[in-house]
């Protein structure tokens, strides 16, 4: 019979960490006699993170004694301690291969339900000197598991632990950890794995995202979204034409050497420029493709900002004949197939991937619901009118609205005002829509909002920035943001890696050991989890360059994409970072 050797608890507290302080609850210690563990703990157990810990669903961590000795075995170490994981019950038995989602068990007077497998951090590698560790778990499917509580009641160390109910369909936890973190997933899994209640709700979504895909070339963050690159790094094309949209905004028509036909692009994807300035210095800038007005060519749309040397350079000196370096179509933000309502939504010049989105729902003579919310200060700012209209025309179920933002009364052709949730709500902008948004990232933000309180699903609200990313670096404690900068101390000979978002160069230094820890160093926001190659938070499109991994990632990223956290550059890079 398993048995509960030790009951773990710690409260979170702030740990140093690379320079940084760490708020986390990892760090668990024995505790003698009786706990009470209700819905969200154990009493006297907190966790510093309850975005990617704690809760109802993973309210008690549990890991095996076995896990124990196998780990002092493999890291030739002799001070792996029960909490050492930070599981708040250590157990004789329970081992990850044989335990199922949806097993329930009891534990002295409470029961407990099986939710899901450890979540993959970087924090168990610092807990315990291990940078490897959040993939060792994963790689060598020892993850542990999460309970929910379904009884509270106390529990001592030593208490007798008693299959109450075997969970449906047999889906172990290891099994459960491989099918969303590993190569090689099965679709008959994933179907018993979204067929069984007790799994949490996140675990649940990751898995319905990915029925139905193309399993071979999804990852651990979903299906493959886009197409791969038509081509690596940059290639010459020539200014062929430039159009004065407004007074501000202006199309640049790129056409390929020779006229050779180029990659057609999926509705809304970007190209990234290359652009030797003035000055002698070179600059990247990415730009939405506005259209494709014949197999070799690709058309942008730029405003002219007063301190956006790009811009202004393609406003004031670019001619007709012109030779710009330009990358492949790329992007995320691309309209998804289905039958349901769809939102085009944009505000100023952030009409330039949804009037590609327009033009492929018009040349494929659409019969879905499209809405077509375009937001600017007055008539004369607003982009491609006559364009957009000739597309709507070619729908049968398209509405448009714009609105005009400086006006504070009605104008003919247009509402006075902002899209609020209240304006959308009074138009019946259908609450069951996918929303693609487009704009200032204020605008972006609001709209969001607007439509979440509309009813919209989030993960049907698209959008799309070209500023940096928010960063997300799970238990940072937050420090004074400052722009992205070359990194202290002498600068590197070794690759010129270029974080194109950030508009920052710097060269590879022989202390470096991955993409993301040079990124730090130059305070350029990034995205992590686990820092090993697991959970593909870090994915970065690679413009141009080539990279190798050490560590191995347990899966590779989808051609033209990096994973930054175990990544060093093999040439000089361009990332979209």
């Amino acid at each position: 019979m398993s048995t509960l050797l030790s009951l773990n608890v710690g409260l979170p507290k702030d740990v140093p960490w690379q320079g940084e302080t760490v708020h986390t609850g990892i760090y668990k210690e024995p505790v003698e006699g009786a706990r009470m563990v209700r819905r969200l703990n154990v009493d006297g157990d907190g966790q510093g993170d309850l975005a990617g810990h704690g809760g109802e669903q993973r309210a008690v961590f549990v890991y095996q004694q076995q896990s124990y000795e196998y780990w002092s075995d493999f890291l030739v170490r002799d001070d792996l301690t029960p909490g050492a994981f930070g599981e708040n019950f250590t157990v004789d038995g329970l081992p990850d291969d044989e335990v199922c989602i949806g097993d329930r068990y009891r534990i002295g007077e409470a029961e407990f339900e099986v939710t899901q497998p450890r979540v993959t951090c970087f924090r168990v590698g610092l807990r315990l000197a291990e940078p490897r560790m959040a993939a060792l778990l994963v790689g060598h499917h020892r993850p542990g598991f999460y309970f929910r509580v379904i009884t509270e009641g106390e529990v001592r160390a030593g208490d007798a632990i008693v299959k109450t109910r075997t969970g449906p369909h047999g889906l172990t936890v290891a099994r459960t950890d491989a099918l969303l973190y590993l190569p090689g997933r099965s679709e008959d899994d994933l179907r018993k794995a979204v067929d069984i209640p007790a799994l949490s709700p996140g675990w649940q979504q990751s898995f319905h995202d990915l029925l139905g895909t193309d399993l071979a070339a999804a990852t651990v963050i979903g299906p493959a979204v886009g197409t791969k690159p038509g081509w690596n790094g940059f290639r010459p094309m020539t200014v062929s034409r430039t159009v004065a949209e407004t007074p501000v905004t202006t199309s640049v028509y790129l056409t390929a050497d020779g006229g050779a036909p180029v990659t057609a692009p999926l509705p809304g994807q970007y190209l990234t420029l290359r652009i030797s300035l003035p000055d002698g210095s070179t600059a990247v800038r990415s730009y939405s493709i506005s259209g494709m007005p014949d197999p070799a060519s690709y058309r942008i749309t730029v405003k002219r900002e007063d301190h956006g040397r790009i811009s202004r350079y393609l406003h004031d000196q670019v001619t007709v004949g012109a030779s710009l370096d330009v990358a492949a179509p790329r992007g995320e933000f691309v309209l998804r197939e289905g039958d349901d309502p769809v939102l085009l939504v944009s505000a100023g010049v952030g009409v330039t991937p949804v009037i590609s989105m327009l033009r492929g729902l018009a040349e494929a003579k659409s019969e879905r619901e499209i809405w077509w919310l375009q937001a600017d200060r007055t008539p004369d700012d607003l982009v491609f009118a006559r364009e957009v209209a000739e597309h709507l025309q070619r729908l049968p179920n398209a509405r448009a609205v714009t609105f005009y933002t400086r006006y504070p009364t009605p104008v003919a052709g247009g509402v006075a005002g902002r899209p609020t949730e209240q304006r959308l709500r009074e138009l019946g902008v259908p609450a069951g829509s996918s929303a693609y948004v487009c704009g200032p990232a204020a605008f972006i933000s609001d709209l969001t909002t607007a439509l979440r309180d509309l009813g919209l699903d989030p993960g049907r609200i698209h959008s799309e920035v070209f500023t940096t990313l928010a960063p997300m670096t799970p238990g940072v404690v937050a420090r004074q943001t400052v722009p992205p900068h070359q990194p202290a101390g002498a600068p590197g000979t070794g690759p010129a890696i270029t974080f194109a978002r950030s508009g920052l160069t710097v060269r590879w230094r022989d202390s470096d050991t991955s993409l993301l820890g040079l990124a730090e160093a130059g305070d350029v926001p990034v995205r992590f989890s686990c820092r090993t190659g697991v959970c593909h938070t870090c994915v970065t499109p690679l413009i141009a360059g080539d990279v190798r991994y050490d560590p191995d990632p347990l899966e590779l990223p989808p051609e033209g994409q990096v994973l930054i956290c175990c990544a060093q550059p093999t040439s000089d890079l361009v990332l979209d970072a």
